[in-house]
């Protein structure tokens, strides 16, 4: 999960001429083809396809200031927002509304975040009651309880938190109890010596300060309180596994019963938790990394209580900031928005209020957009391109040298049993008991996150509901679920951009549809870690010793080639963290153009505008990942995510490619060239 959106919708077509080997058509006026527009002839495709496919885009149309990237996805997240405008203005009319109903909630939660005079005159005072909890803290219990509350409005201080299903039985739902969330993007920010790191951390400090000054404290106090959150969020980061570690699912799945947590942990009562939790009947848990909770034992034991209700505070307010008055929200925004990600001025209040609505109450947006705003035979379109991948990836697994028979029908058996979920859920969620008001906006943001966990919760112990989707409809975005064996691909991924109101060429669809999405997803089944689950979506080994040694050794190729992979000043991207996401784009351009070859068009040899099916296919691909960030967000990404930067999503993949050598005619000398032997294969 966590992929960036796939489609998009371009709002402006800039047109363009080309002076490289690969131009236009002398005959070809009045384009309007966003693949031609987008394209830079300064660079040579196998200097950087990456920028030679988009930077025309990019050099006319810099980054706003009020967003930390442009490109692809904000053009298209506009485009969503103007239809969630419309169902928000229309449920904020609809003074005839059924209190309780879809209409009645949205239309409230939506009024609520644009009534900026109430949020002033409310301030902070949604979390007076959660802060008296707290300081009525008298004992570890008691410390505990205040942490339980918390987790029921989302906040995850001490420890992660969650009813998942049981990745070894994937028919049941389990409790899963990890480490927690840091106030900075990852552990490693807290120890980095660079002057990047050693700047933010500074900054974040000073930040907390600031920020407990607007909830009233004075100077000293604040300042005082900054440096007890600060070290007691340093000693938690330093319990937590990096990020590469967590990848390993057989090293974070650890099930206890409940007597033997008390062992690691004897300073909670984990049956009382559990029961605080709202999970009376809890008799095993899973635990994620117990050497975080052994070492959770030791900070309560060592750490004064006073310092763990001031940080307890700290991240409720962290968490709820942007729901609160102004000063608060500002200085919320200037940490996380400016100083980590480079933006540098706040979006208008209605686009932030579009955005937190759909955040909140997505579910319920999501069903006029159906209804209203998706094109007809949505389901029907996705299926067909998403059935000729998979059918393509069956023909790769059989051709594979280096699988054995045994372990190739049972990676056949997975690949045909990956229930393809597209469009939109046939049930939607039932929020019927989710209250929403005009009065309170931050009211209602914890009464959705009241819901959500009382949603989870109340999983524990029923089956497990295969038919749930995670995503809305209008979601820009699909992801693969290991434990349900399946692909999610909402409806709005249907929207190839540049060409509203008319069906694209194959290309275009088998390169953005196609590739990066239903070939990204299917591949994320068989990638470092998709392939440790079975066909039920257990995590069972269903390889022979040796075939999963040639694999990892595979893996271990692409690690090392986006190891070497550097940005900005020096940094370079984590293969080790990245690789499932690399692994899946490899896949995904691979199984996306050997399905287009089977179209007619892919067939042909009939240009479109000077270029070839082939060539219009790769330059689609890129075009899937047409995205430029802030440096500041850069840094980010390179320390805290698993996807690598959009250049290296579509410069990796595709030097390893032999074709795409030989459609644009990469020599030797060319900076995407890579050696034969050292091009990654893998599906």
């Amino acid at each position: 999960m966590k992929n960036y959106p796939l489609l998009f919708i371009a709002n402006v077509i800039i047109l363009c001429s080309c002076n490289s080997s690969f131009k236009k058509s002398e005959t070809a006026t009045d384009l309007s083809d966003p693949i031609l527009a987008h394209i830079d002839s300064s660079f040579a495709p196998g200097q950087n396809f990456f920028y030679y496919a988009n930077n025309n885009w990019f050099k006319q149309n810099p980054i706003p200031v009020s967003e930390k990237s442009n490109g692809i996805f904000r053009t298209v997240q506009d485009t969503v927002n103007e239809s969630i405008l419309k169902i928000c203005t229309s449920a904020l009319k609809d003074t005839q509304a059924i209190k309780g109903s879809n209409k009645q909630k949205i239309g409230d939660f939506y009024f609520s975040g644009l009534d900026t005079l109430s949020i002033e005159n409310a301030g902070y005072s949604a979390l007076k009651d959660q802060f008296m909890d707290i300081d009525a803290v008298k004992n570890t219990n008691d410390l505990i309880a205040a942490v339980c509350k918390l987790q029921a409005l989302e906040v995850s201080p001490m420890f992660g938190f969650g009813i998942y299903q049981d990745e070894k039985n994937s028919a049941q739902y389990a409790i899963y109890i990890s480490q927690c969330n840091l106030g900075l993007p990852d552990r490693d920010y807290y120890f980095k010596s660079d002057t990047r790191s050693n700047k933010i951390r500074t900054e974040y400090l000073n930040h907390i300060k600031l920020m407990l000054e607007l909830i009233m404290l004075d100077n000293k106090t604040a300042s005082l309180y900054g440096e007890k959150i600060m070290k007691l969020e340093t000693t938690i980061a330093k319990a937590c596994s990096k990020m590469e570690d967590l990848r390993d699912p057989y090293k974070n799945y650890n099930k206890m019963s409940i007597k033997d947590l008390n062992k690691i942990t004897p300073s909670i009562e984990w049956k009382k938790t559990m029961n605080d939790l709202g999970l009376p009947n809890a008799d095993t848990i899973i635990v994620g990394q117990p050497a975080f909770f052994i070492a959770l034992e030791t900070s309560l034991k060592k750490i004064n209580l006073e310092d763990w209700k001031i940080y307890l505070k700290w991240t409720l307010l962290n968490s709820y900031a942007d729901y609160l008055n102004k000063k608060i929200e500002n200085e919320h925004f200037n940490f996380y928005s400016t100083i980590l990600e480079g933006i540098k001025e706040h979006k208008s209040r209605l686009k932030i209020i579009i955005e937190s609505t759909d955040a909140s109450l997505g579910e319920l947006i999501g069903q006029v957009y159906v209804e209203e705003y998706l094109p007809k035979g949505t389901k029907e379109k996705l299926l067909e391109i998403g059935n000729n991948v998979r059918d393509v990836y069956a023909d790769h697994i059989k051709a594979l040298d280096w699988m054995s028979d045994k372990t190739k029908e049972k990676a056949l058996s997975k690949l045909n049993k990956i229930n393809m979920k597209v469009g939109y859920p046939d049930k939607w969620k039932d929020m019927g008991s989710l209250v929403i008001n005009r009065e309170s906006y931050s009211e209602n943001a914890m009464n959705v996150s009241r819901w959500r966990y009382n949603y989870m919760i109340n999983k524990y112990g029923k089956p497990v509901d295969r038919n749930e989707w995670s995503m809305t409809p209008q979601t820009y975005n699909a992801y693969y679920s290991p434990t349900n064996n399946e692909i999610i691909v909402p409806g709005c991924n249907i929207i190839v951009p540049g060409f509203e109101g008319e069906m694209p060429d194959d290309a275009l669809l088998y390169g953005i549809i196609g590739g990066s999405t239903f070939g990204h997803e299917i591949t994320h089944g068989f990638d470092d870690q998709g392939s440790l689950y079975d066909e039920n979506g257990n995590l069972k080994d269903w390889w022979t010793k040796e075939d999963r040694e040639k694999f990892v050794a595979k893996t271990k190729l692409i690690v090392q080639q986006f190891n070497n992979y550097s940005i900005l000043d020096s940094m370079y991207v984590n293969g080790e963290n990245t690789q499932g996401e690399n692994i899946a784009d490899l896949g995904g351009v691979i199984m996306g153009y050997e399905a287009f070859k089977k179209t007619k068009q892919g067939q042909s040899k009939e240009s479109v505008f000077g270029f070839t099916p082939d060539q219009r296919y790769y330059l689609s691909y890129a075009y899937a990942w047409m995205v430029n960030r802030t440096d500041a967000s850069l840094a980010k990404q390179i320390m805290s995510d698993e996807h690598a930067p959009a250049e290296f999503r579509i410069n990796g993949p595709l030097s390893n490619i032999d074709n795409f050598y030989k459609t644009f005619d990469i020599k030797k000398e060319d900076k995407m060239y890579r050696e034969e032997n050292l091009r990654v294969r893998i599906w």
